[in-house]
Formats: C-alpha cells, structure tokens, sequence
C-alpha cells in the first residue's frame, strides 16, 4: 500500500478487474480480519460479502462505476465509497474506502461567488 495511505484513519481496500483482493491498509486489515483469518489478501472480494451486497459487487466488476452508501454497525456510523481504478484507460478493479463518521455531522453548501 501506498506510504500516504499506510497509516490512514481510513479503511483502504484495492481488488482487481477480477475481484482479488490486490492490497489492504492497516486500518482495512484490522476492519476486516476476523480472528482465525490471517490474509485477506489474494481471496476474492465477492467471497467477503453476503448477498445482495455480493451480487451487486459482480455487477460492478462487469460494468464499472462508483457505488456509495453509509452503514452503521455496533452503533458506528460510517461512509463507504467504492470506485473503479483504471491504468492506461483499462479497468484495473475498485478501490474501497470505508471512513467512520459521526452520527451528527455539518453540512455546508458552497455557492459560487
């Protein structure tokens, strides 16, 4: 993983165009190693998640585009945005970010001058 996204507060999860799981930051492997699993790294994606979530990630593997939604779990709220990543114009897999966020949060609408 990259140096600048190592240590991040933020879960970083890389996968391939075919649903491998390329890399994971610090904060993603604590996020989602369960006790008794060791690597995450090399599985599939696709194998991590239930359905629908599992069936809406294979369509987005086939047909590439952004996904984002919040969830809360154990009373945590957070933000997770799925985004393609491309190398020389060629679909290479998605980035997932995956952020804790606060249950009340401020909201400001920038307008142009």
């Amino acid at each position: 993983m990259e140096k600048f996204f190592k240590e991040m507060d933020v879960a970083v999860t890389v996968c391939g165009a075919d649903g491998e799981i390329l890399d994971m930051n610090e904060k993603s492997r604590k996020t989602f190693l369960k006790p008794g699993r060791e690597e995450l790294i090399g599985q599939n994606v696709l194998d991590c998640h239930p359905e629908p979530a599992r069936s809406k990630l294979a369509d987005m593997l086939k047909n590439p585009r952004n996904n984002a939604y919040t969830i809360e779990k154990n009373g945590i709220r957070k933000l997770i945005f799925q985004t393609p990543w491309y190398e020389d114009g060629r679909f290479g897999g998605f980035i997932e970010l995956s952020m804790e966020i606060p249950a009340e949060m401020p909201h400001f609408v920038r307008k142009p001058q």
